[in-house]
């Protein structure tokens, strides 16, 4: 009788183990699925941010062309006129090329190269953040 007990203790120890092995593996699967949804988000949103951000390179271009047909031709202001334009028009057209994830990996190029200065810039943003927020 006690070998009939403990083989059915026995038994139910493997099923609880067996049971708690699936739901180990279910939540495993869960929890893939999940990720892979997220990443599929991310993946989503950061498309639509860089179609954004060439969208907004077009505008800039756009304005570029606008002040430049709209401003004078000639003498000083027509030199500016063309500078103004020149400058918003090689902004789009980087918009345009590099994207969200270009400008990042311009910007972490720039602070590899300038630490200093980046961190000089950082406290200096943050500085007048308090003072903007503290008012």
């Amino acid at each position: 009788m006690a070998n009939t007990h403990t083989a059915d203790v026995h038994d139910a120890a493997k099923k609880t183990q067996d049971s708690a092995g699936t739901v180990l593996q279910k939540g495993k699967e869960a929890a893939g699925a999940a990720l892979d949804t997220a990443k599929a988000a991310a993946s989503t949103v950061g498309h639509a941010a860089d179609s954004g951000v060439s969208s907004l390179g077009s505008g800039v271009k756009s304005v570029a062309d606008t002040v430049r047909n709209m401003g004078p031709q000639e003498g000083m202001l027509g030199s500016a006129t063309e500078s103004v334009a020149g400058a918003l028009e090689s902004t789009g057209s980087y918009l345009e090329q590099k994207g969200l994830s270009g400008m990042a990996g311009d910007v972490t190029n720039m602070i590899r190269r300038n630490p200093v200065a980046a961190v000089l810039i950082g406290v200096g943003l943050g500085f007048l953040l308090a003072r903007a927020t503290r008012s």
